[in-house]
């Protein structure tokens, strides 16, 4: 396989320096969600930690780093999930943290991202003008600018979850991981590709915010003017080419698929696996709705990769309970 810029051995090393309580996530299979999804399916469960969200295992290898390096502060754009995660591990080691993120984006997201400590800014637009911003504050003041996705520690924190899918592969022969910016994507998938190449990796990505999955079937960045959908955590519009370059050597494929969709699998893994999840997290239940038969009779593994949720978007979304409890 051509290499991508992410290394085995430094995934490995990299479990060193991310703190225990956010790795060896729960994985199990799930098998009151079969009936409804036509297949076995296994869930690796990455919102079992202190900030709901994968994105602590990539800022742990930052924050760890960073602070070898004598820095003192950082900043970030995000949409949420990965303020928080910087937040939190930039506190543990003296860093101060700065945050630009979307007026618009999940309250909840934001408002734990101040409770952590962090100095947040908003910016009238969305994630990408956010990103405009924390650049332009990193030039201006020399500070490390945090890059989710193109920083390989993201890459090579968020690939600690390959390791461990790794280890159970065996039991089932696809992944389905949520596509945004693509450090989950790349990262599980380099690990997969590595040592359990017989595993298929599928990158699932919103109708709404395609780009990267655009870029990944013709081969080149192609970015989108807008994004619309729930799926507030990957929904980018200008994919990086370093990553695209990685996730083409990675992905077996990338699919889109509908909000009905997403807000299904959100409502799946409310009612069967007593899971509330953010629509992010519901990319790859929405893929085996979507497609039935392509999954039919295999064994699937998704990754829920956040649950950091507005409770009244939410309960708008999944609505009240339907059927026999």
């Amino acid at each position: 396989m051509e290499q991508t810029r992410l290394d085995t051995g430094r995934i490995r090393a990299a479990r060193r320096l991310i703190d225990p309580v956010f790795l060896d996530t729960p994985l199990y299979r799930c098998e009151a969600l079969e009936p409804g999804l036509g297949c076995a399916v296994s869930v690796k469960l990455e919102t079992a930690n202190p900030v709901r969200s994968f994105k602590g295992r990539g800022t742990e290898v930052v924050a760890s780093l960073l602070g070898g390096e004598g820095a003192r502060e950082v900043v970030c754009a995000s949409a949420g999930n990965l303020g928080q995660a910087l937040a939190w591990s930039g506190r543990g080691r003296g860093l101060g943290v700065r945050v630009v993120a979307s007026r618009f984006a999940t309250r909840a997201k934001l408002d734990r991202i101040r409770a952590l400590g962090a100095t947040l800014e908003l910016v009238d637009g969305d994630h990408e003008l956010a990103r405009e911003r924390a650049a332009e504050i990193a030039r201006y003041d020399g500070i490390r600018l945090v890059e989710d996705s193109l920083d390989i520690e993201t890459c090579e924190g968020a690939a600690t979850i390959g390791l461990e899918l790794a280890d159970a592969a065996p039991s089932f022969d696809a992944v389905l991981i949520a596509l945004g910016g693509g450090a989950l994507a790349t990262g599980v998938g380099h690990v997969l590709k590595a040592l359990a190449p017989g595993v298929e990796v599928i990158c699932v990505q919103p109708l709404g915010a395609p780009a990267m999955t655009r870029s990944w079937r013709q081969r080149r960045v192609v970015t989108t003017e807008s994004a619309d959908t729930i799926a507030d955590g990957v929904a980018g519009r200008f994919p990086i080419p370093a990553v695209l370059d990685d996730l083409l050597l990675v992905a077996d494929d990338a699919v889109l698929v509908q909000e009905a969709s997403i807000i299904a699998g959100m409502r799946m893994l409310h009612d069967h696996a007593g899971l509330v999840v953010e629509p992010s997290a519901a990319l790859g239940i929405a893929a085996v709705l979507e497609d039935r038969d392509r999954f039919a009779g295999r064994h699937v593994a998704t990754v829920v990769c956040g649950s950091n949720v507005d409770v009244d978007a939410y309960h708008r979304w999944i609505g009240p309970a339907r059927g026999k409890t």
